[in-house]
């Protein structure tokens, strides 16, 4: 009976262009041997579909590749741990890309060793040489830095070529219509310069002109201009064109760069694309800076509640601060008297500590180790007293990711606006959201500044990370203005603003129809 499974197995594999190595059809035939003999051709096919999805070096499978292929068969079947999920920063997979392989690959594959939070002094330069690579594999596949097309090299299809900057130094005429890709330095006081991996060379910025977003030091930037004895002179600054998260996916296969279990996107999961399209009422309510410690604060929740008491979301996120003023050496008694304030009244409403989740990202104000990001999780002498008694509490780092089914969700509270105001080379003057939603989708990264204005830690820079570009991004930042937007890219950036300074206002959002509304608690 083992011989002839096998060899159906053995065949099914090479009729889709597969060969089997022994190990693995032997750790297939044990697997399926317990398997009804009715369902037996089904589990082959989920298997091979499942394989298919992961991204193959070879056509000849080994016994780890199936291994996984069998763990995703079985998060479908089991199916509700995987409708929603909590991803901690620490947590997120990083993938490094291969210039000669043309790929990505696990970070721990390509070097041996795990990613530490105190890491060497070369992960800093890796960190920037990584971002960099990102953007020029993206930017490399637009249409405007294709090569034409042979015989068809008119007007219509007109293409551009980047220039490396060790080419630009290494030519001693006048060079013409350059556009080079590079991360925007200030080396010398008042003096910029465009690096790249091959080197770096002083700009001309007198007769630039700026294209829309946040042009600050360390983003990246598409220069265009001339080069002449040394200097480069920009006429134009723009950002690295951006692209669609299924283009990226076409590209790069089922790779999961979102994190979680599972690791195989869930983008392409029939199952969930199906619960999300029929639980048309799911919502997510997003507050952020809501001040425990405050009474009236805690009245308006009370009555958010009271409104939330005959449809229940799916999640309520906190973000911090989660108290209104640093307290000194009383901070963290005050800190876990807010929070069990807070749950006393959560108590009250039954149905919803059982059907709700609740998800606590803490700012940098909050307690906690360093105001470095990623930011852990509030420290558990203040999460275990709450998760006691709200068994759907869950207290995660700032930034944060929820998978919602098939949507893909980033929470980052921090005050980045301003900063990143404070950080341009030229400040535009009006619509301050749209430039800000521009630039962090062009970067995909929550924060292009320079690490002494933003600290990061070198090897966990994958958690900032927005590739490919997620559902929705939340940006809670008090600072600025409430805004929501959906940019071409099929990806909404919101900004809930502060709950409790800004009249009690939040945001909630639909996965189902990818909505975001606007929502505020009326004295």
């Amino acid at each position: 009976m083992e011989a002839s499974l096998k060899n159906s197995i053995v065949s099914a594999f090479k009729m889709h262009g597969l060969s089997l190595r022994s190990d693995a059809s032997n750790y297939l035939t044990e697997i399926l041997t317990v398997v009804n003999a009715v369902e037996r051709e089904d589990w082959i096919d989920k298997i091979l579909d499942e394989v298919q999805k992961q991204t193959l070096s070879s056509n000849i499978i080994d016994a780890d590749v199936i291994e996984i292929a069998i763990k995703e068969c079985n998060a479908e079947e089991d199916g509700g741990d995987q409708v929603f999920s909590v991803i901690n920063a620490f947590d997120i997979p990083k993938y490094t890309y291969l210039t000669e392989k043309k790929k990505f690959i696990k970070y721990s594959e390509a070097n041996g060793c795990d990613a530490k939070l105190l890491s060497k002094a070369e992960h800093k330069v890796e960190l920037f040489r990584e971002r960099y690579q990102l953007l020029h594999q993206r930017t490399m596949r637009h249409k405007l830095f294709t090569p034409p097309i042979p015989g068809m090299e008119d007007e219509a299809s007109k293409k551009f070529k980047l220039r490396t900057v060790e080419y630009l130094l290494g030519c001693s005429s006048k060079l013409k219509d350059v556009i080079a890709l590079g991360m925007l330095s200030q080396l010398k006081e008042r003096k910029y310069f465009l690096e790249d991996l091959t080197g770096a060379v002083e700009l001309d910025l007198s007769q630039a002109k700026f294209h829309s977003g946040l042009f600050t030091e360390n983003c990246f930037v598409l220069a265009e201009g001339w080069y002449e004895d040394n200097i480069f002179h920009v006429t134009a600054f723009g950002f690295p064109p951006p692209e669609l998260a299924k283009t990226t996916r076409a590209y790069y296969g089922n790779i999961n760069f979102f994190g979680g279990n599972s690791d195989a996107s869930l983008k392409s999961s029939t199952k969930l694309q199906q619960i999300e399209k029929e639980n048309e009422d799911a919502m997510i309510v997003i507050l952020s800076d809501v001040w425990f410690d405050q009474e009236k604060v805690l009245q308006k929740l009370e009555t958010m509640f009271i409104g939330f008491q005959d449809a229940v979301p799916t999640c309520f996120v906190f973000c911090g601060n989660f108290i209104s003023e640093p307290y000194g050496a009383n901070h963290i008694a005050l800190l876990k008297e807010s929070f069990n304030n807070f749950m006393k009244i959560l108590l009250n409403f039954p149905s919803i500590c059982q059907s709700s989740k609740f998800v606590f990202v803490p700012s940098l104000e909050d307690v906690g180790p360093s105001k470095i990001f990623p930011r852990p999780a509030l420290p558990n002498c203040i999460a275990e007293p709450f998760t006691k008694k709200i068994a759907n509490a869950i207290f995660t780092s700032n930034p944060c990711r929820i998978q919602y089914c098939t949507q893909e969700i980033v929470i980052f509270r921090e005050d980045i606006i301003g900063k990143m105001i404070k950080s341009c080379i030229r400040c535009p003057t009006e619509h301050i959201p749209s430039h800000f939603v521009k630039t962090i989708v062009a970067q995909a990264h929550l924060s292009p500044l320079p690490l002494y204005i933003n600290p990061i830690y070198w090897q966990h820079d994958q958690a900032l990370r927005l590739y490919p570009l997620p559902d929705l991004v939340i940006v809670a930042d008090k600072t600025s203005e409430i805004f929501h937007e959906t940019v071409e890219l099929d990806c909404t950036i919101a900004n809930p603003g502060s709950f409790s300074c800004c009249d009690y206002t939040f945001k909630v959002y639909y996965p189902s129809s990818k909505t975001i509304e606007d929502s505020k608690i009326e004295d």
